[in-house]
């Protein structure tokens, strides 16, 4: 897989992406990830990027030029199955989304600054918009590693054990169950006694009963999706 992104402030993904399972998965050459820098594709000496609304209001705006111009020379480059903009004010991300994306082999993400994208790039080159949830951050950066994370690690090879991936909260509408390690006991307090008898059907039963246990108290919501 391969993943460019379009930032305004690139450097904010450098540890992100340097770092643990991504860095790993890159090693692997099982993915490829390209920063791109939109002040390269700024207007006139000052490589300007942004400008003030029409109509007046708060907040400067990325302009449509320099962001048109950095998609049209990767897209001249390669075919992209997808190219994400990350933006509050779009469905939120889940592992429906992360799984499906995964299963891609090109992506471009761009990310928002300040008070927003011009929109007609939304409406000429983006494919799908993503929220990582109701808020608003300083930039889109921090939203793109999450949407990367998330989706790097669903590629075969990226973790050690993959089935490990698949038992993840979300994948079936349910959150996890809770896991145990050693000891057995710590002061006073037991591992469940049926994670201990090796009956490994009675175990995944009772990890499907507090799956959906801690689904109906934590996240009911998800169960209406079934």
């Amino acid at each position: 897989m391969r993943i460019d992104i379009i930032s305004v402030a690139p450097n904010l993904l450098d540890s992100p992406f340097n770092h643990s399972i991504i860095k790993r998965a890159q090693n692997k050459n099982l993915v490829q990830i390209f920063l791109h820098d939109l002040r390269d594709y700024g207007l006139g000496n000052y490589k300007q990027i942004d400008d003030t609304q029409f109509g007046g209001g708060a907040g400067m705006v990325l302009m449509i030029a320099p962001i048109a111009n950095c998609i049209d020379k990767l897209k001249s480059e390669r075919k992209y199955d997808e190219i994400i903009y990350m933006t509050p004010d779009a469905k939120t991300l889940n592992q429906s989304t992360a799984n499906n994306l995964s299963l891609k082999e090109n992506i471009l993400i761009l990310t928002g600054h300040y008070k927003g994208i011009d929109q007609r790039i939304r409406d000429k080159y983006i494919t799908k918009e993503i929220s990582i949830g109701d808020y608003v951050l300083t930039g889109g950066e921090l939203a793109a590693a999450v949407l990367v994370d998330a989706v790097i690690r669903l590629i075969p090879g990226v973790i050690g054990d993959e089935q490990s991936a698949l038992t993840d909260s979300y994948q079936d509408n349910l959150l996890s169950p809770p896991v145990y390690t050693r000891p057995a006991e710590f002061e006073g307090m037991k591992v469940p006694e049926i994670l201990l008898t090796g009956n490994f059907p009675k175990i995944e039963d009772w990890r499907q009963e507090q799956a959906y246990k801690r689904t109906k108290e934590i996240r009911p919501d998800l169960l209406e999706n079934e």
